[in-house]
């Protein structure tokens, strides 16, 4: 009798086994054959697989969750948030529940897309994640008719989310670098540390752009300035992939918009602020840093979630901007579409809605991109084309990554795993050198720095506040001691912290630091209050540390689901800084924080000011330099500084009734306390001396804006010069300032440096009333300076001949070159 058999099962015949199987050995399949161009080693593999096997591809598996377990209680949890028992990721408990319902066995029964977080959902060391990886991948090939591996994704917000790795910095602290090369380098570092240890995918960066400081995940973000994000969001895509990892934008697209400032709220949005505000950073990052994979905001943006937005998922990431890698879900975005947006009547229809919009692979844990999907296939109820599309990207990116060729075993991914060191000394002086480069210096008053010439001796320095001796108030809600350690008590941060006070102790060896904590981050108990008042008293200058302490859905003051109801410090913070400054002993002020808190009640009032956005494990000694002045600060602001807790919104980007230029017209007035790009310095600069190229350009034309920079001061120091444009006459309401182009730049004393920008006119180009992107013809304000309010240097260059529509390919950067005053290119 003969036996007819599919095309599947006919390459089958030949590769039922694979190079990846230890028992026997056969020729590798065609699809392995490293010779091919790789669409051609897709096509083969997908016409060897069965509609289940595709389908399986699409999803995911997290063993090891345990994100319900209770917050542990113990020495290194001295302050127990309210209501600490369990922290659910999850705001609907049906889903949660569900997704670890399954064995990886059962789950990966025709193959599988990812494995999520190996390492980073418990303390584990780097052997043992290894082991527990090379374990787990071979499940998934021994289920795998075809010998497909899992892609491994883990977290890297603030460095590798894993025990005992190197915390940086939180990204609201990159924004304050103004530096793009910096940021590139910590994200190369992260990437080669989790390469060693197999991981092919970090769900990293944040490129929401600020709109309301309310938001818990602010201190995710780089800033409130799309220029800003894009630039700094595109070099860590550059940094990270440069190692081999596929890096992960988020949230596509305006989460950050959320009315309220409330996590996974509704955002009230227009389609012209929505491109022309919030998805330039992921436009920047895919066509210019080649980013390997997206992943959708939970947030409905006038009534439509991301998640089911066809119009964003295919028509602008992929038609318009030319995206080919893979879109993955944010952790159950998929079934939240019928469990919290109500689009479905259950996963799986929510699967089918994702799917037909663009998300190719369900993560964590596959729900909506089940069984069902391969039924409703079947059923008609679902096109076949749907399925291999998303199969095709999320295989395309499999042997891209090398995983698929004849020699990729689990054990040769994890080949780093013993001699991978993740909290190493270099990665630490990079995590220095970031955190020194962001804080921001407010006003240095009259008691910073602490050591130099003229200022008074000290004798001794009282160091009070919640977070001037807790090393986790240095560290962002997605850094492992906050993010999983609290469920994991006895294992204190895995890795090593120095406080603002150890910090201060070492920088000031001659002088007595007493500490008193006075309050909790976020406890209304005043019983401490005394003791540091009477600590502050008796001493020389009181330094107050107060701020943040990152946590998840509740537990902490910022970070994913720690939304804030005003711009109040938390707790009683602010009531203690109020007594602290009544004392008659000069205080100044350190703010360690995720988001910007009002401080018109204490600017004034202070000896000095500073804010540190969550500096990592490295900040509190960078926090001490920069109060004893070994460490010339140059941070500026990434978001503003507001004077008051209230109005909302308070980002520098507005158009003329909605700044500072509107005071009169309403009793609220939104100028900030300190403008978004500001930051001061020990030294002083000056910027001066504009010229301009041309002062008329056609719409497809391009002129230069030059000015000088000078140390005028008396240390070496950094300023980042700041270039900003203004339409001032449009067709619609454009903002008053936008920043164009920056440059941070070092100088000696009385060294002197020309700063030129490369303006094309499509660094104009804006959404016009009927949604076109349009360079139009008219004058143009270019205004230089050191910040937003701060602009000395002004002219006006007028763009002439038609109005112009522009899309993909336009300019979306503006070169900036330095050389010496009057000489050669630096």
């Amino acid at each position: 009798m003969t036996v007819e058999m599919s095309k599947p099962q006919v390459l089958r015949e030949h590769s039922v086994t694979t190079a990846h199987d230890s028992a026997t050995t056969r020729l590798p399949a065609p699809w392995q054959d490293t010779a091919l161009p790789v669409p051609e080693r897709v096509n083969l593999l997908l016409a060897a697989m069965t509609l289940e096997e595709k389908v399986a591809q699409l999803g995911s598996r997290w063993l090891g969750n345990d994100m319900q377990a209770p917050v542990g209680e113990g020495a290194e949890e001295p302050e127990p948030e309210p209501d600490a028992e369990a922290i659910n990721v999850a705001p609907m408990q049906d889903v949660f529940a569900a997704s670890g319902s399954a064995s990886l066995e059962e789950a990966s029964r025709h193959g599988l897309g990812h494995l999520t977080r190996v390492y980073g959902s418990a303390p584990v060391t780097a052997a043992d994640g290894a082991a527990e990886l090379v374990r787990q991948q071979h499940v998934v090939l021994g289920n795998s008719g075809l010998g497909i591996p899992a892609l491994v994704h883990e977290e890297c917000l603030t460095g590798f989310t894993a025990f005992r790795a190197t915390v940086y910095p939180a990204a609201i602290a990159w924004g304050a670098t103004f530096d793009p090369d910096l940021v590139e380098r910590m994200a190369a570092a992260i990437g080669r540390d989790m390469a060693a240890l197999g991981v092919h995918q970090g769900l990293s960066p944040v490129l929401d752009v600020v709109r309301d400081y309310r938001w818990g995940r602010v201190e995710e973000t780089i800033g409130e300035d799309p220029h800003l994000v894009s630039v700094l969001g595109t070099a860590y895509v550059r940094g990270l992939q440069s190692a081999g990892v596929l890096a992960t934008l988020k949230h596509f697209a305006g989460y950050s918009a959320s009315r309220g400032g409330r996590n996974h709220g509704p955002v009230s949005m227009g389609r012209r602020e929505l491109l022309d505000v919030v998805l330039p950073p992921f436009e920047s990052a895919v066509t210019l840093g080649g980013v390997g994979s997206v992943m959708n905001s939970y947030a409905d943006v006038d009534g439509i979630p991301a998640g089911s937005d066809s119009w964003l998922l295919t028509d602008v990431l992929r038609d318009d901007w030319g995206f080919t890698g893979t879109v993955v879900s944010d952790y159950w975005a998929v079934p939240f579409l019928a469990t919290m947006h109500r689009l479905a009547a259950d996963a799986e229809g929510a699967g089918a809605l994702a799917l037909a919009a663009g998300i190719d692979v369900e993560l964590p844990d596959t729900l909506g991109y089940g069984p069902g999907l391969a039924e409703r296939v079947r059923r008609g109820e679902l096109a076949e084309e749907l399925v291999d599309r998303a199969a095709r990207r999320a295989l395309t990116q499999k042997i891209e990554l090398g995983l698929l060729d004849p020699d990729w075993t689990p054990e040769g991914s994890v080949a780093g795993a013993d001699t991978v060191e993740l909290d190493s000394p270099a990665n630490r002086a990079l995590a220095r050198e970031l955190a020194e480069r962001s804080v921001v210096l407010l006003d240095a008053g009259t008691a910073l720095p602490l050591l130099g010439s003229g200022r008074p001796q000290l004798r001794r320095v009282a160091v009070i506040g919640p977070c001037a001796d807790d090393g986790r108030t240095m560290m962002g809600c997605y850094a492992f001691p906050n993010h999983v350690l609290p469920r994991h008590p006895g294992h204190g941060l895995g890795i090593d912290v120095p406080t603002v006070v150890e910090a201060l102790r070492a920088e000031l060896p001659d002088m007595e630091v007493v500490t008193e904590r006075g309050c909790g981050v976020q406890d209304p108990d005043r019983s401490g209050f005394a003791a540091a008042l009477e600590a502050a008293r008796g001493a020389d200058l009181c330094v107050a540390v107060v701020g943040d302490l990152a946590g998840l859905f509740g537990h902490g003051t910022s970070g994913e689901g720690c939304d804030a109801a005003d711009l109040r410090l938390p707790g009683v913070q602010a009531d203690l800084l109020d007594e602290l400054l009544g004392t008659g002993t000069p205080v100044v002020v350190v703010v360690v924080s995720g988001r910007p808190y009002a401080l018109g009640d204490v600017h004034g009032r202070a000896a000095g000011l500073v804010q540190a956005f969550m500096p990592g494990e490295e900040g509190g000694a960078a926090v001490a330099g920069v109060l004893s002045g070994r460490v010339q600060p140059g941070g500026k602001l990434p978001v503003q500084i507001p004077r008051g807790p209230g109005g909302q919104p308070g980002t520098y980007l507005q158009p003329p009734l909605g700044g500072p230029e509107s005071t009169g017209i309403s009793s609220v007035d939104p100028t900030p306390l300190f403008p978004f790009g500001f930051g001061s310095s020990y030294t002083s600069f000056e910027v001066d001396d504009l010229r301009l190229s041309t002062s008329e350009v056609p719409t497809d034309g391009e002129f230069s804006v030059s000015v000088r920079l000078r140390n005028t001061g008396q240390r070496d120091g950094d300023e980042v010069v700041q270039l900003y444009l203004h339409d001032v006459l449009a067709s619609v309401v454009r903002p008053t300032r936008q920043l164009t182009g920056f440059r941070r730049v070092r100088l000696a004393p009385g060294e002197a440096v020309d700063v030129r920008f490369d303006v094309h006119a499509d660094r104009t180009a804006f959404s016009g009333r009927d949604l076109r992107r349009i360079v139009e013809p008219g004058d143009v304000e270019v205004m230089v300076g050191t910040s937003s309010a701060d602009l000395p240097c002004r002219a006006t260059v007028c763009l002439t001949g038609p109005v112009r529509e522009v899309g993909a390919g336009r300019r979306l950067v503006t070169p900036v070159s330095v050389q010496p005053a009057g000489g050669g290119g630096r």
